[in-house]
């Protein structure tokens, strides 16, 4: 947790000079066009729904067939970590108003894909982050750490490459996203005495 707060009181501090690199690694990120592999971060960015779905329902089904009270907790407590990182993105876009980089930049980003809202912090990303962490946490073998981690920073870079977010939007929804996860399981701990 103090870690977190740390990289976020960084982030602030160094905001302007921040701001700068930013851009510019958007630019390098989203320049270009490349039909096929646009389309590949579309179906990415558009998985992070079915996936988000299916992470909390597999793991409480793979609890109740195999008779696994506490897996069919870890597959509740994903749900709530979803459903709290949702809350807690929800309100920060609220919060920060940060527009969209194609609204702030339009002769530098292409937008390719539809979009909506606000831009920080990125709710795809922090949701697979917190989809991936709840995975990790439930299951604590890395050969599913792995593929959800990977598959989390892959949903970043299509929001980037998309045109739809800032790095440090993506950043901000890494933090959290693994935030949300962290304390959900944090709280369960803490309130269960485990």
């Amino acid at each position: 947790m103090r870690i977190s707060l740390s990289v976020i009181l960084c982030w602030f501090v160094l905001g302007l000079g921040a701001q700068n690199l930013d851009v510019s690694m958007l630019r390098k990120i989203n320049k270009d066009e490349h039909p096929k592999w646009d389309k590949t971060m579309r179906i990415t960015s558009t998985s992070v729904v079915p996936v988000m779905i299916a992470s909390p329902a597999t793991l409480y089904l793979t609890g109740y067939l195999n008779h696994d009270q506490p897996m069919m907790r870890n597959g509740v407590k994903t749900a709530v970590a979803i459903g709290f990182n949702q809350l807690l993105t929800t309100s920060l876009k609220i919060s920060i108003q940060r527009k969209r980089p194609y609204d702030q930049y339009p002769n530098d980003i292409v937008k390719r894909t539809s979009v909506h809202g606000y831009s920080f912090p990125s709710g795809h990303t922090s949701t697979a982050f917190a989809t991936a962490t709840a995975l990790t946490l439930s299951t604590k073998k890395w050969y599913v750490a792995v593929p959800a981690y990977a598959y989390a920073c892959g949903v970043g870079y299509s929001r980037m490459r998309l045109g739809v977010h800032f790095p440090t939007d993506v950043l901000g929804g890494m933090v959290v996203g693994i935030g949300s996860g962290l304390l959900v399981w944090g709280a369960d701990k803490w309130i269960f005495h485990k």
